[in-house]
């Protein structure tokens, strides 16, 4: 073989070798998990720090938030000026079930001359239809995040049941060996107690389901260095946290109040700090969450790897700026 063939035949091998050799020198990102919250935000505060913490979670694409349990449109108006002062506008909003109740809660003063008209981004006046095609048009399974009583979450499976076979349910859901404060007893928790039949619904569904019930999200509250580290951050997302809370606590605390739903996002991207079991689980009708054979089997965040640990990741996260490739013109 001449010299001349044989550089031929080498630059011709090195040329179809190309491509794989570019893959395994430059390994492709894992492709982040597209997600819509349904949230009742604006009564307990912890659904405000659950929505910063999806935004400063880069394994998340947060493609529709939607207010749920009523008082729509002061949930609406909430997600939207939130979602605006995190220059995440390309979110779409979903007003909720009953757009005509006005009613707010303890942080009305922070939307109180926000128009939500003026949100750059778009706004669904119909939130639970923005879900259901959201779902449906998605070439992957979204994740659906849910931290509230979930009537738009019944509703939505109501009007199409199909999205339970397209969509992964992540919640704050439930009491199942431990109650409020760490209690030995378990109790009614709120999410489920103030719609049982919605949850009866949502928990029937064909979807996978993984929930933290009071057992693991009852624990989370940042206090000391840990909550001073968020007070004293200059980030837009974390100031807009503490200015939110400060509101709904009338003062400013020295320490959170109890971070329920934060744990529901953490479930959607990593179970790793969490003891995770699979327990059938049925919602009785006083909105008790009761292992029973006869339940739905779900993957239930049941005690605390390290929980230490997630208090840290959720004050790094939260006061750490959020990368140019995760943040939206």
């Amino acid at each position: 073989m001449t010299l001349h063939l044989q550089l031929l035949v080498a630059f011709s091998l090195a040329f179809l070798l190309w491509p794989s050799l570019r893959a395994a020198d430059f390994p492709q990102k894992p492709a982040k998990i597209p997600v819509i919250l349904d949230t009742d935000i604006g009564d307990d505060i912890d659904d405000t720090w659950a929505l910063a913490l999806i935004l400063k979670s880069p394994e998340l694409d947060l493609k529709l938030v939607v207010g749920d349990y009523y008082k729509a449109n002061y949930r609406a108006k909430l997600i939207a000026k939130f979602l605006q002062t995190a220059n995440r506008s390309d979110v779409a909003v979903g007003v909720g079930l009953k757009p005509e109740d006005t009613a707010t809660a303890g942080q009305a003063k922070w939307v109180e001359n926000y128009n939500l008209k003026s949100y750059p981004g778009k706004v669904h006046p119909d939130g639970v239809q923005a879900l259901i095609d959201t779902i449906m048009a998605s070439p992957t399974p979204i994740t659906l995040i849910s931290i509230g009583p979930a009537p738009n979450v019944a509703e939505a499976l109501r009007r199409q049941p199909e999205i339970a076979n397209k969509a992964r349910f992540v919640g704050m859901y439930g009491s199942v060996r431990k109650g409020y404060d760490g209690n030995a007893k378990p109790a009614p928790e709120w999410n489920v107690k103030a719609d049982p039949k919605a949850c009866q619904k949502v928990f029937t569904a064909a979807w996978d389901m993984t929930i933290t019930p009071l057992d693991t999200c009852g624990l989370v509250r940042l206090r000391s260095a840990k909550f001073k580290t968020l007070r004293d951050s200059t980030d837009p997302i974390a100031k807009a946290v503490i200015e939110n809370y400060d509101l709904w606590a009338k003062g400013k605390p020295n320490e959170s109040s109890i971070l329920f739903d934060t744990v529901a996002v953490y479930l959607a991207f990593s179970t790793d700090l969490a003891n995770m079991e699979k327990l059938s689980i049925r919602v009785a009708d006083d909105g008790m969450t009761l292992i029973d054979p006869q339940g739905k089997p779900m993957n239930v965040a049941a005690s605390w790897k390290d929980l230490a640990a997630f208090e840290d990741l959720l004050v790094k996260r939260l006061t750490t700026a959020v990368a140019a490739e995760n943040s939206r013109p």
